[in-house]
């Protein structure tokens, strides 16, 4: 069965204490779509993130996921075992570990720390998809250093790689960039860019440098809704956009 919408949000509410984060909001994603989220801070950008993934529930609206799961009724592990994962703005990587055994761990179907720790060794296609990973990251000649020893971005870059070793239908990126060279950035566009040849890919973003070099369809959200929707150039016009975002 073909499916028309990848993700489906429509009319999503959610409310803390009185205030709104998100007032209606509705998002379609096609398969195969990368996709940037833009707005001020507070414009609802992180509590999407948690309606998609599980953390939290909508009080009102509908979140569908390939036309056929009711993310609303389904919780966090359930939300990654379907084919969602996420990154969160701080790389969370075993820092005492290799590079290369980071991913392993994070490889799908290998859940336990202990297990690893105890047998390291990978079978060969383990090793291969491995290897595939550290091609796409650009961490190969860094495989065998301790995570800790990497750069910021290197563990960005590693973190999205254990990301993939989960191998998610749908990636969400929080703020990749934030932190990094200006070399740092430009090779985390062409990352997720590669990425985007197989997975779909959400990235939520500050850096208008970063979302004009990923070159794909932005939404801007505004008090928990959508405010526009485009390429980078047009919404960057939109004088809605420049008042509320842009303009600060």
């Amino acid at each position: 069965m073909s499916v028309t919408n990848l993700l489906y949000l429509d009319g999503v509410s959610v409310s803390f204490d009185g205030f709104r984060a998100l007032n209606g909001l509705s998002l379609l994603l096609a398969p195969g779509e990368m996709r940037a989220i833009i707005g001020p801070n507070g414009a609802g950008k992180t509590t999407m993130m948690d309606v998609i993934t599980g953390r939290t529930r909508p009080d009102t609206g509908t979140a569908s996921f390939r036309d056929e799961h009711d993310l609303t009724r389904l919780d966090e592990p359930a939300i990654a075992r379907l084919g969602i994962g996420r990154k969160f703005q701080k790389p969370t990587v075993f820092e005492q570990l290799s590079v290369r055994d980071n991913l392993l761990l994070s490889l799908k179907g290998r859940r336990s720390p202990f297990a690893v720790l105890a047998a390291r060794r990978e079978t060969s296609e383990e090793g291969g998809r491995i290897d595939e990973i550290l091609a796409i990251t650009r961490l190969g000649e860094h495989a065998a250093r301790a995570a800790g020893a990497l750069s910021h971005g290197q563990k960005q870059w590693l973190e999205i790689g254990m990301l993939l070793g989960q191998d998610p239908e749908l990636l969400l990126v929080d703020e990749p960039v934030a932190g990094m060279t200006d070399a740092e950035t430009a090779q985390t566009a062409e990352l997720l860019c590669s990425i985007n040849r197989r997975h779909s890919v959400i990235v939520v973003e500050h850096d208008m440098e970063f979302v004009r070099a990923l070159g794909v369809r932005v939404t801007v959200l505004h008090e928990g809704s959508v405010l526009a929707e485009g390429d980078l150039a047009s919404v960057s016009q939109d004088p809605r956009v420049i008042e509320v975002y842009l303009g600060r």
